[in-house]
Order: C-alpha cells, then structure tokens, then sequence
C-alpha cells in the first residue's frame, strides 16, 4: 500500500555530515561511498537495556543517533517509554514485536513518525529491521502493511514488487526476484537493500540473508538474483539531500 496511494566497518574520518561531537559512533558514514555489512557473520552487540541486541548497519551518534540496525528482542525483554523525534521505521523479520498499539508478527512493516512515542518488547521475543531519525521532521503519517496478506505486482524482468511506502523523498517496497534474473538497480537518488529470503550478487559480491548494500546517488548498479531466486526489502531515493544526524 502506498501513502495515500561486508563486515561491520568504523569510517574514522569525522563526518561532515554529523555535526556531532567527538564521543559519537560514525559507521558506514560516508553515504557517498557503497557501504556492506553481511549482518548474519557479525556478533550481536548489547544495547543499554537487557536482553535487547543489535548488530548496527550504519549510525551517527550515540544512542541518540541517526542509525540503521538489526535488532534482536529475547523473549520477555523491553525497552523503556520513548518518543521517537525523528521517526522510526522497520519492518518484523522473525517472531512479534509487541508495544501498547498491538502485536506485529512477521513480515509487518511499521513507520512511527515524528513525535510518536510506545514502549517496545516482546513476549515470545522477535529480531527487527530499523531505520531512526531519517524522516521528514514534519511526517505525522503513521502506518503499517502485512507484507503477508498485500499482493505483489509483475513488474519486469523477473521482479514483483509490493510497494510498501512512497513520498517525495523516498520509495519502499519488498521485491521479489525470479532466479537468475539480472536487475538493473537505480541509484540515481540512492538505493539501499536487505535481503529476506535467498540470495543476490553485485559487484561480484554475494548477498544473502540479512546482508545488507546501500550504493550512493548517481550512477546505477546490476544484480543477479540466486539460483533460489531472492526477496529484499529496498528504499531507494532517499540519499538525495545530505543526511542529517540528530543534535548531540
């Protein structure tokens, strides 16, 4: 439904792009450059409340940040209260995420805008894919799309595709790509994936689940689905203005 329609590496570079203080995380950094994190090979890392794990994709600041995360609840853990300032975004890759607006199993896809506020966890514990503070500060629209029940178009050239999301800024979807097929990705405003299901090269470099490829503006890319063929949440359009980082 539309609105209304690598290994973990540290760019040690400071970022111009942050305006941060020195204290604060800079991964995967430089959105002009490809960025890779082949997330299933990582080790989950703690976050501040128990029982909660992440394995960062890309982030600037601390943990107030601007960040891209897998993120893995264990059953019966929570976090705190909290409002989102500026917005959160993800999608339920196992299990149910839980919070006082219901229960959102596998394959639910959830934008919290600006300003919205819950109090996550998990009973039967799940493992997230979140995307914070890379929303249009003035968004209110709240969403979420059971990519289990929402039908995929034909595209072409192999690719299905169920639009998940679509504004000015940015378009997301979960694609579907036949075995084998060969396709043309469009980086032109910037293109980022995750693989769910199967498995892609690009760039002589294999994507298979939970893998995760952001490729810059301009310019354009070819991948080539598994012999199992391949299902990727992607967002492409989204790196034509600067990123911005939250404040310190």
């Amino acid at each position: 439904m539309l609105q209304p329609v690598g290994l973990e590496r540290k760019d040690r570079k400071p970022s111009k792009r942050s305006g941060l203080g020195r204290s604060n995380i800079e991964l995967n950094a430089n959105f002009d450059e490809r960025a890779v994190v082949h997330a299933a090979q990582i080790p989950w890392k703690p976050s501040p409340m128990a029982g909660v794990d992440r394995r960062m994709l890309d982030r600037i600041g601390d943990e107030v940040a601007r960040a891209t995360s897998i993120v893995r609840y264990a059953p019966g853990s929570h976090f705190s209260a909290h409002t989102h300032t500026g917005g959160e975004e993800f999608l339920v890759l196992e299990g149910v995420f839980q919070d006082e607006h219901g229960d959102f199993p596998t394959g639910t896809y959830v934008r919290n805008p600006p300003t919205s506020s819950h109090t996550p966890g998990s009973e039967p514990g799940c493992t997230i894919f979140v995307k914070l503070w890379q929303f249009d500060m003035q968004d209110r629209h709240q969403m979420r799309v059971d990519t289990n029940t929402t039908d995929y178009e034909n595209v072409d050239n192999g690719v299905k595709r169920l639009a998940l999301y679509r504004d000015d800024r940015e378009e997301v979807c979960v694609e579907k790509w036949k075995a084998g097929s060969e396709i043309s990705l469009d980086t032109s405003g910037g293109f980022e994936a995750l693989v769910l299901e199967g498995e892609f090269i690009e760039s002589g470099e294999t994507f298979a689940t939970h893998s995760w490829l952001r490729l810059p503006k301009g310019g354009s890319s070819i991948a080539v689905a598994g012999a199992n063929g391949a299902r990727v949440w992607i967002k492409r359009n989204h790196l034509q203005e600067e990123p911005i980082a939250p404040a310190a």
